[in-house]
């Protein structure tokens, strides 16, 4: 999706309306059953009658396992008979070649069986790139190791790109070919890449793509996703393939046909939501309504996808970033994925969800199920707060850090194979006299340390003045005055603490690497060299094996830690109003990232993973060094957030 703007839409034509009285049931059946385009291009056709594709979108790997079948049974109760579906390449193959397609939010596979077992259908989009507000588009960050790499592009213009490509699909495919429709499954097509005509217009690449299901016995049916002014002036689509236009309507379908009149098209993404990132002043999207795209639809029984129809969240540290082409204008996607979707990321029927579903019932010739049974959310009100303690320091906790050879010069954390989280840069400086600190690049955020003592920090993404000023922070490339050798005392140690934030997950400049890119100078001097360089992935391991040791109870970087005790356990939110940047875990689960510039203030916990008794609840705060109290609330926002 065009992350930064909506795509431009334009006018309806009569070709549309052949597909008018269009078959609307929902069962997705196990039986033998074939899914075509119609010769002439005016119609989907299941099982040779024109078939109507009314998809809402949500992603496995955002949605906790337990809920899956109620998301999807929500789906299916608005009118939904399919459910659209991404692929998270980096979520699957963290590093080359070690797959997993079993844990937790990965099993694709059950994903999709459900979606059977629940009588709806599939569409599939596997990337490799899928944008989706995930971290690097959901390629793995493993690719940016190579120094030289080149995303999106075809064998010949980066073999070692296409090999992992290859890889992937080589890993995935067999698992699908079982649950395509001529099968028996419910998959009607495979989405080949994602949005390509905003990035490149390089058909030979997206051939290449469609060969490696090709050479592993899947024929299609396959589509492609493009705004309507990139396939037009790209021509970003495979051969035989439909077409799916972001941003699209009736309007835009016709002008598509009319382009491209061999071929089905449908409005691919529809936003009854939008995304927000860090810093925007409220959730985008609430103003959406897409009502009259829906009607313009199923008036004519055009096929669409709602996109999101249930958003989830973007649990640990999987949350993408927007930036310009040239990798400025840094804005990272916050935690929740909520989008203002029709069923909220908890999991609650919303108004828009009503509306939609009033509206889509009156088309159909069988009422729709009932709505499903909201899940269950847990307050404290009236009850104390939580208030954690400090238990213990990243200072106490690091681990080796990597061999001298390797850190003379300051390296971004894919250099050494980590994927997420912090990576720690260590000098004892010489004759320190004070003066401007410069980093090129600070990739995304840093806490800057003399002699254990805080100084400032960088950011990447522009702040609000007020926050900047109140934690000395320097924003973009401006450097950061150090005091004076008087007070710092002798010998200095340097420390820069870097969390990297989410990659760019859309754009030219996908090459996002997070550390220290380049170098750092003092005082205008050369470039410091000799680093100590301490990864810090924050993975469960890290967690588990902290050692509850605060030496310097002032010096930020401290996990606080609560214990609540539950006599029954349902959904609810954190609220970290009362703290300024970090990350949260829950028994040990990484719910993700919280930031005090907002919008979002509360981070949700789902109830299965909490337990009855008592649960751990621990806060990494990147500047606090002062507890505060935490509240447990049923919802994302309300009254005074």
């Amino acid at each position: 999706m065009n992350r930064r703007r909506f795509l431009s839409i334009s006018v309806l034509s009569a070709a549309a309306s052949a597909v008018t009285g269009s078959t609307v049931g929902n069962a997705a059946s196990a039986s033998s059953g074939r899914f075509t385009f119609a010769p002439d291009g005016t119609a989907f056709l299941l099982d040779g009658a024109p078939f109507q594709i009314r998809s809402g979108e949500m992603h496995p790997a955002r949605i906790p396992v337990e809920y899956w079948r109620h998301r999807v049974q929500l789906a299916k109760a608005m009118g939904m008979n399919t459910i659209s579906i991404y692929t998270m390449w980096n979520h699957i193959e963290e590093a080359p070649g070690v797959f997993d397609f079993s844990t937790d939010r990965r099993n694709i596979e059950s994903f999709i069986r459900l979606c059977q077992q629940e009588g709806l259908w599939v569409l599939l989009r596997p990337g490799p790139y899928v944008c989706a507000e995930w971290d690097l588009g959901g390629m793995p960050s493993y690719l940016l190791k190579n120094q030289d790499i080149r995303l999106r592009v075809k064998s010949a213009d980066d073999p070692n790109y296409m090999a992992a490509v290859t890889r992937y699909h080589d890993a995935l495919i067999p698992r699908v070919r079982p649950l395509m429709i001529d099968n028996g499954g419910p998959i009607l097509m495979i989405q080949i890449e994602n949005e390509y005509g905003s990035y490149g217009n390089d058909t030979e690449y997206l051939e290449e793509l469609r060969q490696l299901w090709l050479r592993k016995g899947i024929h299609g049916p396959f589509y492609t996703e493009d705004g309507l002014g990139q396939v037009q002036g790209n021509r970003t689509v495979v051969s035989g393939g439909a077409i799916a236009i972001s941003g699209g309507d009736a309007t835009a379908i016709a002008k598509a046909r009319r382009s491209f009149p061999a071929v089905p098209v449908m409005a691919g993404e529809v936003y009854p939501g939008w995304l927000t990132r860090w810093g925007d002043s409220t959730f985008q999207g609430a103003g959406n309504d897409v009502s009259s795209t829906i009607r313009g639809c199923m008036d004519l029984g055009l096929s669409f996808n709602l996109y999101v129809i249930h958003g989830g969240t973007n649990f640990g540290f999987f949350a993408g970033a927007n930036a310009d082409d040239d990798s400025g204008n840094y804005q990272t996607s916050i935690t929740s994925y909520d989008y203002c979707a029709p069923i909220s990321e908890q999991g609650a029927v919303t108004a828009r969800y009503t509306r939609y579903r009033n509206l889509i019932a009156g088309y159909l010739g069988s009422p729709l199920p009932d709505v499903p049974t909201a899940v269950p959310t847990l307050t404290r009100a009236g009850g104390p707060d939580l208030m954690p303690v400090a238990h213990a320091s990243l200072w106490d906790n690091l681990p080796a850090a990597l061999p001298a050879a390797r850190t003379v010069h300051p390296q971004p954390m894919e250099t050494y194979d980590q994927n997420f989280g912090f990576i720690l840069y260590s000098k004892q400086l010489s004759g320190y006299s004070g003066g401007r600190l410069a980093i090129r690049h600070v990739h995304d955020y840093a806490t800057i340390f003399l002699n254990g003592s805080y100084q400032g920090g960088f950011c990447r993404q522009s702040l609000p003045t007020d926050i900047a000023g109140a934690l000395n922070i320097a924003t973009g490339d401006d450097a950061l005055v150090l005091p004076p050798s008087s007070g710092i005392g002798s010998p200095t140690r340097l420390d820069i603490l870097v969390e990297g934030m989410g990659r760019t997950n859309y754009g030219r400049a996908l090459v996002d690497r997070k550390g220290i890119l380049h170098t750092v100078t003092l005082a205008d001097s050369a470039p410091l060299t000799e680093w100590q360089t301490t990864c810090l992935p924050m993975d469960d391991a890290f967690i588990a094996g902290l050692t509850p040791k605060v030496s310097d109870p002032q010096r930020p970087g401290i996990f606080f830690r609560a214990l609540v005790e539950l006599a029954t356990v349902a959904d609810t939110y954190l609220d970290l109003s009362n703290w300024t940047k970090g990350v949260v875990w829950v028994n040990g689960r990484n719910l993700g990232r919280y930031w005090d510039i907002g919008p979002q203030r509360r981070l949700y916990c789902p109830a299965p993973w909490l337990r009855q008794g008592v649960n751990e609840v621990l806060i990494f705060d990147q500047h606090q060094t002062t507890p505060r109290p935490i509240t447990l609330q049923a919802s994302l926002s309300g009254p005074g957030v």
